[in-house]
């Protein structure tokens, strides 16, 4: 099932289809739009997660990479729950 990233880049607000088929997380899918290539963040996230107790370390080392890259608020848009025979 496909869902709706809402991202910041450059002061530029954009909108993405997304769907974990594809992407492991919303944040390798707006790199990935926008051209970066994440193979050493990938690395880099592997360490510290190997070396960190808990998730609040690889977060917080992903959201300040982000940042850097310069991406805003990134963020998965909110369902739209449709009735049944609305399309």
């Amino acid at each position: 099932m496909s869902r709706t990233i809402i991202y910041i880049y450059k002061d530029e607000e954009k909108t993405l289809s997304f769907s974990y088929s594809q992407y492991h997380s919303i944040h390798e899918a707006v790199a990935a739009a926008e051209g970066i290539d994440l193979t050493n963040y990938l690395k880099m996230e592997q360490q510290v997660e190997a070396v960190s107790s808990g998730s609040k370390a690889v977060r917080d080392f992903r959201d300040s990479h982000f940042r850097k890259l310069g991406f805003g608020k990134i963020t998965l848009a909110q369902k739209v729950n449709r009735g049944i025979g609305e399309k």
